[in-house]
């Protein structure tokens, strides 16, 4: 990571957008996206029709991802992951097409729809015995053998 190379590029970035203004910038993005991955996801479509939402989003997302200590593979296989186990279906979608246009393989891509798999599967069981034991350390409802009635003669 190179980072006076990443904040020369961000200045660059904030620059053209001063020059260019927030609609034509967003269109341009939003055109490059297109022409990288296919299709833009909806998020962003949505996002584009207030240019400075999109804009701002898109330069936070870009800032991570380029300064990242990961190859860019992984943090696509990663984000792919976190989609999968929100069932965020356009999400997964979306970050599987860009890990396999960075090289992610067939293999990858299914190893890690396992692993997000084993994940949500311990959250939900880890988030439910937590409720259990704290609900059910002392069930008033469970101890209570009702009401008790005395027999008259």
């Amino acid at each position: 990571m190179n980072t006076m190379s990443d904040l020369s590029d961000f200045e660059q970035n904030l620059r053209h957008i001063s020059e260019q203004g927030g609609e034509q910038t967003a269109k341009e993005w939003m055109q490059s996206i297109e022409v990288e991955y296919g299709r833009a996801p909806l998020i962003f479509k949505r996002m584009a029709e207030r240019p400075e939402v999109l804009i701002s989003h898109l330069l936070y997302k870009g800032t991570v991802t380029r300064t990242s200590a990961m190859e860019p593979k992984y943090v696509e296989l990663i984000s792919m992951a976190v989609g999968a186990a929100l069932k965020c279906q356009h999400c997964t979608s979306y970050h599987m097409q860009a890990a396999a246009k960075k090289g992610a393989t067939r293999e990858e891509i299914l190893e890690v729809i396992l692993l997000a798999g084993m994940i949500s599967n311990s959250s939900v069981l880890a988030n439910a015995y937590r409720i259990f034991d704290e609900k059910m350390a002392k069930c008033i409802p469970c101890e209570s053998k009702g009401m008790e009635i005395e027999k008259q003669d």
